[in-house]
């Protein structure tokens, strides 16, 4: 008798716990549900199911509720408080994750929700997998006072020691407002949904363009702005299965912490594979654009390139391949914009970039075709030292492999800050279509001779003015006094190229760098 008791009690509590499942499961209730899936999005659960591999899902902390009472929100509590929070598989790796729930107070962040999303941050770092967070929420829970402050200050801490430890990722599928988009932002990567994805500091209720009309909140804060004007956006999805679809293409090229090193993925790719076109992509005019993707696509395992951040400083490339298998971090400058000069816009998203490979291990090849950095008062006055600063900063730190290619101009400073030999490069090379110097030849004979060709007879001027061009190409445009100098180590021909820097990437995948031991540096930001 004593164990049919036991048993219908065990039973009773078997459907307690059924029951209260299906209330996590419910979220912020079906009729809200619905009308979040009626609009075109998921919910956390239907995001949740589309990023982790089938059934390899395990939900953290699904009871935990709000302990606030002000504003009646004792009547209002729903198991999860808003987010679903967890850890599964992303393409067979583990991977910690969590997804704000709409249908629960708007996806705001109370005390208890930042605390749930806290520790599974935290739970990522020590368990040393990558972190990806599915951002749609309304801000800071404003009935749950200075508490829902406290639980996302905790956040932002986890946050920002779990940088350069474990890869973060940021997917944005509705409007983040307040810190919940600093949260989003100290990710390594934000993806934003094309037709829902939204970011702002400052609610557009509070913003005077918005409440007079001038702009509506997309133009304030859609992926659209922060693709191509805040730089926030890495990749915009169409929608948002492909959202995660970048994310887990991202992840594929990066190790689990920052201790692992970056999967390899061999491919039938040949390393020592000849690419003749490379002979002819750099026009004999050397004020002639092309476009330096193309390069890359050549000489790529299998011509794959994921671009980041393609919208934003368009005048330089950045993003992710493979070579022999090996993850790579390219930064290349774009002569199809702005002549491919370095601007402040783009030498703050190549810093940032090379520092994300740096921290993770993944070798940086650097394709350079560089007249300068870009003049103007709007540059100076926007501090353009500053943030070319950054880039040439972040080169001289990085301790992975660095790869450098000239393909055709290497000018000034420019030529210093995109990752010289004399900033540690590992292994430099140019095509013989290279031109390193201080400056172009006109401007340089421009400063050099400007006596000269002024006291000319005007009828010859342009002719003196040539022949001294063409001798100051003579002395110093080619790659041939840079290597005499040890400065380049090969000129190669061009369709030599994958094959060289194939073999410079098996041989440096050993390369060990001993900095002397100091806290930090202090990068000019």
């Amino acid at each position: 008798m004593g164990n049919s008791e036991t048993g219908g009690e065990t039973s009773e509590k078997l459907y307690d716990l059924a029951y209260a499942r299906s209330e996590v499961e419910a979220g912020g209730g079906m009729k809200r549900l619905e009308a979040i899936r009626a609009s075109g999005r998921g919910t956390a659960r239907d995001r949740i199911r589309c990023l982790i591999d089938a059934d390899s899902f395990v939900e953290i902390d699904s009871f935990i509720t709000h302990r606030a009472t002000e504003n009646n929100l004792h009547l209002l509590k729903h198991l999860g408080d808003g987010v679903v929070a967890g850890h599964g598989m992303v393409n067979g790796r583990r991977v910690y994750c969590f997804a704000q729930d709409f249908s629960v107070h708007g996806g705001s962040m109370g005390e208890m929700h930042a605390k749930k999303i806290a520790k599974a941050v935290e739970m990522a770092m020590r368990s040393r997998v990558p972190l990806i967070g599915i951002w749609d929420g309304g801000g800071q829970r404003v009935h749950d006072g200075i508490p829902a402050l406290g639980g996302t200050g905790e956040l932002l801490d986890h946050l920002v020691q779990c940088s350069g430890r474990i890869p973060m990722i940021s997917i944005v599928l509705g409007p983040v407002v307040g810190v919940s988009a600093l949260a989003a932002g100290l990710a390594d990567f934000t993806i934003l949904s094309r037709e829902s994805g939204q970011l702002f500091l400052s609610s557009p209720l509070e913003t005077p363009e918005v409440i007079s009309g001038e702009i509506d909140a997309d133009a304030l804060g859609g992926a659209e702005l922060h693709s191509s004007r805040s730089g926030i956006a890495c990749r915009i999805a169409e929608d948002e299965e492909e959202a995660m679809i970048i994310a887990a293409d991202i992840l594929s090229y990066f190790p689990d912490h920052n201790m692992a090193s970056a999967p390899e993925m061999p491919s039938g790719d040949p390393y020592d594979r000849s690419v003749p076109d490379l002979e002819t992509i750099v026009p004999d005019n050397p004020n002639r654009p092309y476009d330096m993707v193309n390069i890359i696509e050549m000489i790529a395992d299998d011509g794959d390139f994921l671009e980041l951040f393609e919208s934003y400083a368009e005048n330089i490339v950045i993003g992710l391949t493979r070579m022999d298998g090996i993850s790579v971090g390219i930064i290349a400058n774009q002569p199809k914009v702005l002549a491919g000069c370095l601007d402040i816009d783009a030498s703050v998203k190549a810093a940032r970039f090379i520092r994300t490979c740096d921290a993770f291990n993944i070798p940086l090849l650097t394709l350079e075709d560089v007249p300068g950095f870009l003049p103007g008062v709007v540059q100076e006055w926007g501090g353009i030292i500053r943030h070319g600063a950054k880039l040439l900063y972040a080169y001289a730190e990085a301790t992975v492999p660095k790869l450098t290619l000239i393909t055709r101009k290497a000018y000034g400073g420019a030529y210093l800050a995109m990752s010289c030999k004399h900033l540690r490069s590992d292994y430099n090379v140019a095509w013989p279509t290279a031109e390193l110097a201080v400056m172009g030849a006109e401007g340089a004979v421009n400063i050099i001779h400007r006596r000269e060709i002024n006291a000319a007879d005007e009828e010859v001027r342009e002719d003196v003015r040539a022949e001294l061009v063409a001798e100051y190409k003579r002395k110093f445009g080619d790659p041939y006094v840079a290597a005499g100098n040890g400065w380049l180590d090969d000129v190669i021909e061009p369709r030599e190229t994958r094959l060289r820097l194939c073999r410079a990437l098996r041989l440096f995948r050993s390369k060990k760098e001993h900095t002397p031991d100091k806290k930090h540096g202090n990068i000019p930001l």
